[in-house]
């Protein structure tokens, strides 16, 4: 069963119906998902689907000339093979369908391009002579993302500026992927969320008759399996000196955040080096640079400032806990992994991914006008601001803290201040009363929101404080993942 991507296929959809030549560019990183939302999207369509190998020029265009010569084109009757990549593309034009559009997907795009750096000026050539004013449309699909953003995309390229649709596939949203566990509870979606992230071949690696437990036993721990290998694969695949990468990735998943730290828990020396390993992997799609949600372009700027966190769940999980037990796991010791290594943490483990969880549901509220005020931007909040701390004269202190949510309006008249509990006991009023205290200096210029998202509930003296004040707002976990 296909499930989710609603806005990729809606995309496609409209550009499909759309009048005149449509040349698309589709890109995201591995295992994101977009070959079977293209197979979806080409259901019931006459269509084409070219999916290219990692092999020479020759047998490329050879393989490519068998799949359009399968078709009824005129060509058929006179050669068994394209003599060239402009007559092979060329032949687009004489798909027999009619009044439909003419569908040409071609998956792994780079590879072709690999081995013969000339495809995108015929491709090129050939859309300005011809195939931008005909009934057709090119899909051109690649997980190398550099290759798409820095050479496909780029000025230089003969390609730049032809695309009538470029799109960048990222990984599902947490609502997407609780759909592949129907039967799990709000709880076990969130664990498995945090698990597994919105990688579609992740989840699908998971039965959603298992438990939990059983499911990352069997289907993550135990030598073998697809998972169990999955992490080394990729990095394999896509970089070199990956003992490096793995020594960065497990700095950051164990919570060093700052360059300055990553580069001394990986033993690199050199920040600057670290640096540039930490960028290919942000291309990669598996960490991604954060800044606090007010930080300006100066400071985004700044190579030394933000701080890094992993984008990828299953990279976090994996190097959390399997990483670190790989020798025990080499060994078959997956039921002693789990209980003593994975299980009393798990619960823990997963608050950080309820964040992104609860920033997710503020995006679905702002959708469905269901906030106090329209926010211009959201995230995550860095930097020093007021503490409560009863040793003090006025009960309070500057401390440096995060905040786990805040939404700002355009005109920074409206704050919208959250707290994320994942946790076995109800949101405590004096951890309410933390989360008031904050950016007390900007209460005196706007007008505050406070947000709870909590596992477990609120406390009573919580819950009379909201039944009669509008500004303080409390989200069950049964409505956050309901949404």
């Amino acid at each position: 069963m296909f499930i989710g991507r609603e806005a990729e296929l809606a995309f496609l959809e409209s550009r499909y119906q759309a009048e005149g030549g449509q040349l698309i560019v589709l890109y995201g990183r591995r295992r994101v998902g977009k070959t079977e939302t293209l197979k979806q999207f080409c259901k019931n369509k006459p269509h084409v689907f070219f999916a290219c190998r990692e092999c020479t020029d020759k047998l490329q265009l050879k393989i490519f000339s068998e799949k359009l010569l399968k078709e009824d084109i005129p060509a058929k009757k006179y050669v068994s093979e394209f003599a060239d990549w402009d007559q092979a593309l060329r032949s687009i034009l004489e798909l027999p369908y009619g009044e439909a559009k003419k569908l040409l997907v071609i998956d792994e795009f780079p590879y072709m391009c690999k081995n013969n750096a000339s495809i995108p000026s015929i491709l090129q050539n050939l859309w300005d002579e011809v195939l931008k004013d005909e009934n057709i449309m090119i899909i051109l699909c690649g997980s190398a993302m550099s290759f798409i953003e820095k050479e496909l995309l780029a000025e230089k390229n003969p390609l730049y500026g032809r695309a009538t649709g470029i799109y960048k596939m990222t990984e599902m949203s947490f609502y997407d992927a609780a759909a592949f566990f129907p039967d799990y509870s709000d709880r076990d979606k969130v664990l498995a969320y945090a698990v597994l992230g919105g990688i579609p071949h992740y989840l699908r690696q998971f039965s959603p008759g298992l438990s939990l437990k059983d499911n990352i036993k069997q289907n993550i721990l135990t030598k073998g399996c697809a998972l169990y290998s999955e992490v080394d694969f990729l990095l394999r695949q896509e970089l070199r000196e990956t003992p490096i990468y793995n020594s960065l990735i497990e700095a950051v998943a164990l919570g060093n955040t700052r360059l300055n730290d990553i580069s001394q828990k990986s033993l690199l020396d050199d920040t600057a080096k670290t640096s540039t390993y930490l960028r290919n992997l942000i291309q990669l799609g598996i960490i991604e640079r954060e800044f606090s949600v007010e930080a300006g372009t100066k400071e985004r700027a700044n190579a030394n400032r933000g701080s890094y966190r992993l984008t990828d769940n299953f990279f976090r999980f994996w190097y959390a806990f399997a990483f670190t037990n790989y020798s025990d796991l080499e060994a078959g010791d997956v039921d002693g992994v789990y209980a003593y290594a994975i299980e009393p943490l798990l619960h823990e483990y997963a608050a950080f991914a309820f964040e992104d969880i609860c920033r997710q549901f503020v995006q679905k509220l702002q959708k469905e006008n269901a906030l106090p005020f329209r926010y211009a931007k959201m995230g995550r909040w860095i930097g020093k601001t007021t503490v409560r701390d009863a040793d003090m004269p006025n009960g309070t202190r500057i401390a440096e803290t995060e905040i786990d949510i805040v939404a700002v309006s355009s005109g920074l008249k409206e704050y919208l201040v959250g707290e994320c509990k994942f946790k076995g006991k109800p949101f405590s009023y004096g951890e309410y009363l933390d989360t008031a205290c904050k950016l007390a200096p900007q209460k005196e210029k706007a007008a505050f929101y406070y947000a709870l998202f909590s596992e477990s509930g609120f406390d009573k003296k919580i819950q009379a404080e909201a039944a009669e004040n509008d500004h303080l707002l409390l989200y069950s976990l049964a409505e956050i993942v309901g949404k």
